[in-house]
């Protein structure tokens, strides 16, 4: 018998041949006994918790806090088993054991349900740990959600495995079947293993985590990464629509992490007339110095202000510098100031913004004098 230990098991046959009283009062008494172990149990560790939670690592209470629920119910649960036990010897005897025989499966889901809240804690607690991080000793978030993700998943294999070992199947037999089935089910779903298989690397290479701005032009794909699973990647586009793509497309198209760039740029090309040629140079060389003067413009970048062209209808100057600011709105705002203090100096020097015309000569011809 796996569900007790051998002298709990000897003890209890020597109930054998008792009286139907004794039994009964002996079962009410296990059921009473091993429910207030589990409520004192429950207390003792609500206390050590207490305690636990003054201590500068949060390890001891994650395990304190995942441990309880388990400890409480197993108590509770062993009362049962011994109280079945004794109540067999009344009656039932043959169903009761046989039903007690794969009592052992029960106490496997209780320690898969407290090692699974062990992770699910965990994973909180180093996320917010993290969060009061210093900025350049932060980890990444979806490295934390990956990885409990992935000690979730082989936690419930290896359950699996010892809950179907619990209940007399060959699990090496079944682990042969699977390799050669695994075959007939790859070929059946090369898709749902292909995003499988591209969310790994996405956790392993992280090209982009949750909260990033990515733009995939190719496919269409643009928006905030608010999820990165195990099949498939949510994005929020900006009019708020969520977007549901297989982690697979990321391995074999190029992405845009526009939350990681560094600056961004302007590149503009202003015209002014071609009556106004010349107060060009004037124009251009102010606007390059009020440019260098610009706390919002990052000097260590490319600035070029020159006048590069002649078009059809204007004399045109090219702008062209990085902000320091990569928030879109933010470097919108700083676009707006540029574009209005290039117009205040054309102003200011008694020209004007080109726009397109076109010039018509007409020429009158001589009369004509027959002969």
């Amino acid at each position: 018998m796996q569900y007790l230990s051998e002298p709990i098991i000897e003890k209890l046959n020597q109930f054998a041949g008792a009286s139907d009283l004794l039994l009964l009062t002996a079962a009410c008494a296990a059921l009473v006994f091993f429910y207030l172990v589990g409520y004192l149990l429950k207390r003792l560790l609500l206390r050590l918790l207490v305690h636990a939670k003054n201590n500068a690592s949060w390890w001891d209470e994650v395990l304190i806090e995942a441990i309880i629920p388990p400890i409480r119910f197993g108590a509770r649960i062993l009362g049962i088993i011994i109280a079945a036990k004794l109540i067999g010897f009344i009656a039932f005897s043959e169903s009761i054991n046989r039903v007690l025989a794969y009592s052992g499966g029960v106490y496997l889901l209780l320690i898969g349900w407290a090692l699974m809240r062990l992770i699910r804690l965990a994973e909180e607690q180093a996320i917010a740990s993290n969060n009061q991080r210093a900025a350049s000793e932060k980890r990444d978030h979806t490295t934390i959600a990956a990885l409990a993700k992935l000690l979730r998943l082989v936690l419930l294999l290896i359950l699996v495995l010892l809950l179907l070992q619990q209940f007399g199947a060959d699990v090496s037999g079944l682990v042969a079947a699977g390799g050669i089935g695994g075959l007939a089910i790859g070929f059946a779903a090369k898709d749902l293993l292909a995003n499988f298989f591209g969310g790994i690397l996405l956790y392993m290479e992280r090209p982009f985590q949750v909260g990033d701005w990515i733009r995939a032009p190719s496919h269409g794909v643009e928006g905030t990464v608010e999820d990165i699973g195990m099949r498939m990647t949510r994005l929020r586009t900006f009019d708020q629509r969520p977007l549901y793509v297989p982690n697979s497309i990321f391995t074999s198209i190029p992405v845009e992490n526009a939350t990681r760039m560094f600056n961004r740029r302007i590149n503009i090309s202003v015209g002014v007339r071609y009556d106004d040629a010349g107060s060009v140079k004037t124009i251009v060389d102010e606007v390059r110095r009020k440019l260098l003067d610009m706390p919002d413009i990052d000097k260590t970048r490319s600035l070029i202000v020159n006048f590069n062209d002649f078009a059809p209808s204007s004399l045109d100057f090219l702008v062209y510098c990085f902000t320091h600011a990569t928030d879109f709105v933010e470097f919108h705002g700083i676009k707006e100031k540029v574009l209005f203090m290039i117009m205040e100096v054309i102003e200011k020097h008694g020209a004007s913004i080109a726009y397109p015309t076109s010039t018509v000569r007409l020429s009158k011809e001589p009369d004509y004098e027959p002969h």
